[in-house]
């Protein structure tokens, strides 16, 4: 049982990080190396904390959001509102995202900071996890021992790791800034009911 409890810490904690930390399925493949709990619990474990962490995570910039400018808070809805009028294509997308191994915390906190809803984001992520952690998992007999090391330093300390995590944060910084209202108009809430009689 303590097994379970620590590979959800670990990788529950690692989902709680906006940028910089290690690819939680490294953490995965080091369990499918050095642990004798069943391929299918470490997947299913992994992917409800993955799911968990990045859902607090979303919650933690939804309230980030009381404090930004109102015109941030017009343009986070207009974007909010865009999203819901093509939800089914934004969930899809987060679902093929969800099963490649770039980092999703920032859409995750884009979300949280656009108070999109975020269950059907959530599940989306969970069921891609459950897919590449399958995979990960089950073919960690097939990795070298040594990469695991060099996949956490490469994570941290790599021009090309750093590069992309500040990539990332810079496109979370535009999404903010971005004049959503004037792009897809006002929110509902915002619109003004002489200007659509018009």
């Amino acid at each position: 049982m303590t097994e379970y409890l620590i590979l959800f810490a670990v990788v529950f904690g690692i989902n709680l990080l906006p940028a910089f930390g290690p690819p939680t399925w490294s953490i995965i493949v080091l369990y499918g190396f050095h642990s004798d709990m069943p391929v299918p619990a470490i997947v299913l474990t992994g992917a409800v904390a993955a799911a968990s962490g990045r859902f607090l995570l979303a919650h933690g910039f939804r309230h980030l959001a009381r404090y930004v400018s109102e015109k941030t808070k017009r343009n986070l809805a207009a974007a909010r509102a865009a999203f819901l009028r093509k939800k089914r294509h934004g969930i899809a997308g987060l679902a093929l995202f969800a099963v490649s191994p770039l980092p999703s915390a920032q859409l995750f906190a884009a979300a949280g900071l656009a108070s999109v809803p975020l269950l059907g984001f959530t599940l989306a992520f969970f069921g891609g996890r459950l897919v590449s952690y399958s995979f990960y998992a089950g073919s960690a007999q097939l990795i070298e021992h040594s990469t695991i090391g060099d996949t956490f330093r490469d994570s941290l300390t790599s021009p090309a790791g750093i590069a992309l995590q500040i990539l990332l944060l810079v496109a979370l910084i535009a999404f903010a800034r971005i004049d959503w209202e004037r792009i897809f108009g006002p929110a509902p809430e915002h619109a003004d009911p002489e200007g659509e009689q018009d």
